[in-house]
C-alpha cells in the first residue's frame, strides 16, 4: 500500500495552480480520444505578476484513453508579466536555476519540467522548458524571457535571491 502512494504522489504534477486553458485537435482517432495540442497556464509560485503558457502534445487512441501512451518529448513555453513583480520568496541564483512545473508525461518514466533561471546582470527571469527521462531527457527544449518592467507606475521589485 506504501509503494502504490508513493507511485501516486510522484505522478501527481508540481505545480497544484496549473490549469488547461484549451486544446487543439491534431489527428482524429477512430478508438479513443483524438492526438491533440494541451495548453495549460501556471503562475510562478515564487514571482507574482509572472503567468507562463505550456503546449505540449497529448497522445490519443485506446492508450492515451486509459492513460498508458507515451506522450512525445516536445513542449513550448512563453511566459509574460502580468502585474507588478513581486517576490513572494528568495528565489535560486545559481546557473541551473530552480523548477515551476513538473508534470508527468508517462506512467513513470518521463516528465516535462519548467526551470526558471536568473539572468543576474539585467534581472530578467529566464524560462526553460525540458523533458526528463530516467535515463537521459531530449535535447528539445523552448525558452521564454521575461524582462520585469513597471506595470501601472509600480516598478518592477529587484529579485530576492538566495
Amino acid at each position: 500500500m506504501k509503494l502504490r502512494l508513493a507511485l501516486f504522489a510522484l505522478l501527481l504534477p508540481f505545480q497544484a495552480s496549473a490549469r488547461d486553458i484549451g486544446e487543439v485537435s491534431t489527428a482524429f482517432k477512430l478508438i479513443g480520444p483524438n492526438h491533440k495540442i494541451v495548453v495549460t497556464a501556471f503562475e510562478d509560485p515564487k514571482v507574482k505578476g509572472i503567468s507562463c503558457y505550456v503546449a505540449r502534445p497529448r497522445t490519443g487512441g485506446l492508450k492515451g484513453a486509459v492513460g498508458l501512451a507515451e506522450d512525445p518529448s516536445i513542449a513550448s513555453v512563453s511566459c509574460v508579466q502580468t502585474g507588478p513583480v513581486t517576490y513572494a520568496e528568495a528565489i535560486s541564483g545559481d546557473e541551473e536555476g530552480e523548477q515551476v512545473f513538473d508534470e508527468s508525461r508517462s506512467l513513470i518514466f518521463k516528465s516535462l519540467e519548467i526551470d526558471r533561471i536568473l539572468d543576474k546582470e539585467n534581472g530578467s527571469l529566464v524560462y526553460v522548458a525540458r523533458t526528463t527521462r530516467l535515463i537521459d531527457g531530449s535535447p528539445s527544449t523552448s525558452l521564454s524571457v521575461v524582462a520585469p518592467m513597471t506595470w501601472e507606475a509600480v516598478p518592477a521589485e529587484a529579485p530576492k535571491v538566495r
